[in-house]
């Protein structure tokens, strides 16, 4: 997958500014795709250009003047191309996880204090995907709003992300616990002798 498909998922809701864009990718579309800012922007010109989306101006009196772009039907019908193409298996590519691997030869104290900031860091994660779900779901239901919701793609997204990052979550705080019950155990063997 490359950005542009994830700017062109991101516009089918409607009709963005670039700054709308980076909004909606840190709300809507960080959980699967991370871009900065700066590539929005540069995606946006290219798609433009190959007129996969259409850009207006609009005129601000006490503001900057803006763009507004929306997806055009060739940006859908790329959509769809993309959609029919087979899917990569997904992987994790994580220097974390380098560190854990490398605990039972190394200074176990910054691993574990890393683990307890990552698992902090992903419940702030699933706290503000939940805030999103019920947003989405609009007083329904999730059964309900499944079966019957306009738009549930997005929902499903940031359901897979509330779920990563709650298994993360567990996860980080387990293997934080675990490494220092055996810091604290080899620390007693090492004093009893």
């Amino acid at each position: 997958m490359a950005l542009r498909h994830a700017v062109l998922a991101a516009l089918l809701d409607g009709e963005y500014s670039g700054y709308q864009l980076a909004k909606a990718f840190d709300t809507g579309v960080a959980n699967f795709w991370h871009a900065l800012p700066q590539q929005l922007y540069l995606e946006l010109g290219k798609l433009e250009k190959e007129g996969l989306i259409a850009g207006r101006q609009v005129i601000q009196e006490t503001r900057p003047n803006k763009r507004l772009f929306t997806v055009t039907e060739a940006g859908v019908a790329e959509l769809e191309r993309f959609a029919a193409s087979a899917s990569k298996p997904s992987f994790i590519r994580d220097d974390l996880l380098v560190k854990v691997q490398s605990v039972d030869r190394i200074d176990a104290g910054p691993v574990i204090a890393q683990l307890e900031e990552r698992a902090l860091i992903a419940s702030a994660k699933a706290e503000i995907y939940g805030k999103t779900l019920r947003y989405l779901r609009g007083g329904l239901p999730e059964e309900e709003f499944l079966r019957h919701g306009e738009r549930i793609g997005p929902y499903l997204t940031c359901l897979r992300g509330l779920e990563f990052e709650e298994e993360h979550r567990d996860w980080c705080l387990r293997a934080a616990g675990i490494i220092r019950a055996r810091e604290s155990g080899a620390q007693h063997t090492h004093a009893g002798r």
